[in-house]
């Protein structure tokens, strides 16, 4: 039985396609390249040495994903697909509630039409809005504080009052907190469209000269620089999380929830620091004014996934730096 990955030509589903893939997993990918590039599907098979089905569709277009259900025998969906930009959510928050709410409702209707009962669904820390306590457990509240993070919340709802419906549904929802990093072999790599809007990718670009400095927005917020705290985790580790909910699933079924995270926090600067030693040089910034609603400290309690799935991350901050660097100078234009 196949796995079907959702935007798994993407920055997280590429890395977690390799994963599968190198578990000897049958792997279907389904992806529309709005936010990723068809030679990230010839780098998975290079990096992988083994091949895989690939559908080329918007999985909001019901009649054309049922083909896929119809031609396959799928075990699990793993749900990556989805705009995922916050600042652009801001401007285009009918277009995010459309594509990401739509497309996960249209899955869970082929799910129930085809009788596939397996789901990990791509959440985010976002779901948690501003918490006070940190490092933060799955039962903190939730809330969220802007489109793309409510598209996350909403569908965490839907998801979860499928379950309570039809308990033989079985239902992974993992929480990322801030993936960062590259594979090691320097082949893939987060590769947005545009000005990044994540931290590691504008640094990156800084490091190879495509923008002038990096804005760090703030140095007077009570953490040890006054610059914000973030839990940062490699992508290979979140990649690996994946596996460990699929097994999860398989093992003990039900509805689940972990966070993906390192529960480390570090600054702005120390990610900053971190880049300097592995560029080789320091690269140059500018403090500039806080952005509005950003908060000072943010990271994972990740004992939950630890002690029902046995994740745990293993690359350091400068794993994450190195292999991030190594990814764009390779690549100083993506996978263009």
């Amino acid at each position: 039985m196949a796995i079907l990955v959702t935007g798994g030509a993407g920055y997280i589903g590429s890395h977690t396609v390799i994963e599968l893939l190198e578990k000897n997993e049958e792997v279907i990918i389904v992806d529309s390249f709005i936010n990723s590039k068809p030679e990230a599907l010839n780098r998975i098979r290079q990096i992988a040495n083994k091949d895989f089905k690939f559908y080329q569709m918007d999985i909001c277009d019901k009649d054309n994903l049922r083909k896929v259900f119809e031609e396959n025998d799928i075990e699990c969906i793993i749900h990556f697909a989805g705009l995922k930009a916050v600042g652009e959510s801001v401007k285009l928050p009918i277009e995010y509630y459309k594509n990401n709410i739509i497309s996960t409702l249209v899955l869970i209707d082929l799910m129930k039409e085809f009788k596939v009962k397996n789901i990990i669904f791509s959440s985010s820390a976002t779901v948690y809005g501003v918490q006070e306590i940190v490092p933060i457990k799955e039962d903190a509240s939730l809330s969220a504080t802007n489109p793309y993070g409510r598209t996350k919340l909403f569908i965490e709802y839907i998801l979860k009052d499928l379950y309570v419906a039809d308990k033989s549904f079985n239902i992974a929802l993992l929480r990322y907190f801030n993936p960062i990093g590259a594979h090691p072999s320097g082949l893939i790599g987060e590769d947005p469209n545009g000005i990044p809007n994540n931290l590691c990718p504008y640094i990156t670009q800084v490091a190879i000269g495509k923008l002038p400095y990096l804005n760090v927005f703030g140095n007077d917020y009570n953490t040890h620089d006054g610059t914000g705290v973030r839990d940062y985790i490699h992508v290979c580790d979140l990649a690996h999380g994946h596996l460990c909910a699929l097994n999860k699933l398989r093992e003990n079924p039900g509805l689940v929830i972990y966070n993906l995270g390192t529960g480390v926090g570090y600054s702005v600067l120390d990610i900053l620091h971190a880049f300097n030693k592995a560029v080789g040089r320091d690269l140059p910034y500018k403090i500039v004014d806080r952005r509005p609603g950003d908060i000072a400290t943010c990271y994972a309690d990740p004992t939950k996934a630890y002690k029902e799935m046995g994740f745990k991350t293993e690359k350091t901050l400068d794993d994450m730096a190195r292999d991030s660097w190594n990814w764009q100078k390779n690549n100083p234009n993506g996978l263009n």
